[in-house]
């Protein structure tokens, strides 16, 4: 590993986990008990800047910025509510959207660097894991980590919802997906580290952007499929931990044991990741 480019990094020792819950979803049953190593984690998400020295020190172009597809998926939200049965009503495919251009061509990264690095596909978050001399994790060992030490709780911090003036994490208040009053003024990403850590000093276990991990998604014919970008086929990974879009009125996977399905090639404005490095 390169210490100047993994900073940040937590020891996460190992222990018996019991991943996933019998409360909410269906994709998350039946809970199982897995053996999960020590860790080195990433104590914060990939930020912004962080993404620029990976990208101005390799070259690398992101799926996002490629000739063959020069754009991603954005949250557009709506003019007032509507059904919550089809996810294509608040989401929109935008050319020229990408990882320094979040809402499309016309935007930028100014006054967020400090921000989580967005619009990566699973190929993007790989290449900068490589350059960094890290890798991504499993989902036993990312749910293992944002846990905390918190054995069996609902939510990365405990019990107690994440609503009104206690905000445990970046994530949707009020009326979804046409009224979001922001959490703590956030209407959208926050920067790394805005909201309380869990047990293990790890920031942005829930909400603020989804997280890659490298595990395959299994199919669930009666899966809620909350997010873009989700559609059956390819080669489908599981993300974690929730973001800014997550209503208790819509999608309540701000949690430790939620899943949800992502396409690999596939690139959004609220997915991002951290890494890890894996203790011989």
């Amino acid at each position: 590993m390169n210490n100047a480019k993994t900073q940040g990094l937590i020891h996460v020792r190992g222990g018996s986990l019991s991943m996933g819950s019998t409360a909410f979803y269906i994709e998350e049953s039946p809970t199982v008990v897995v053996e999960v190593d020590d860790v080195l984690i990433q104590s914060r998400l990939v930020t912004n800047a962080e993404f620029k020295n990976f990208v101005d020190d390799s070259g690398y172009v992101t799926t996002a910025e490629r000739k063959d597809r020069e754009g991603s998926v954005v949250f557009i939200g709506t003019e007032g509510p509507v059904p919550l049965n089809d996810w294509r009503k608040w989401w929109a495919w935008v050319p020229g959207a990408c990882w320094h251009h979040p809402e499309g061509p016309l935007s930028d990264l100014n006054e967020r660097m400090d921000h989580p690095v967005v619009h990566v596909s699973l190929h993007d978050a790989r290449a900068y894991a490589d350059w960094a001399g890290l890798v991504l994790p499993h989902e036993p060992e990312w749910e293992w980590c944002a846990r905390g030490g918190l054995d069996g709780a609902t939510y990365t911090w405990g019990e107690q919802p994440n609503q009104g003036d206690t905000l445990f994490a970046n994530t949707w208040q009020g009326d979804f997906p046409f009224d979001n009053r922001g959490a703590h003024g956030w209407k959208g990403t926050s920067p790394v580290g805005s909201f309380p850590a869990n047990g293990y000093g790890l920031f942005d276990m829930a909400g603020n952007v989804w997280e890659w991990t490298e595990s395959a998604w299994q199919d669930h014919p009666s899966v809620h499929c909350c997010c873009s970008g989700s559609e059956a086929g390819g080669d489908l990974k599981i993300i974690k931990g929730g973001s800014h879009l997550c209503s208790p009125q819509y999608c309540l996977r701000f949690r430790p044991a939620a899943r949800s399905p992502q396409e690999a090639g596939e690139s959004t404005s609220h997915l991002g990741f951290r890494c890890i490095a894996r203790i011989a």
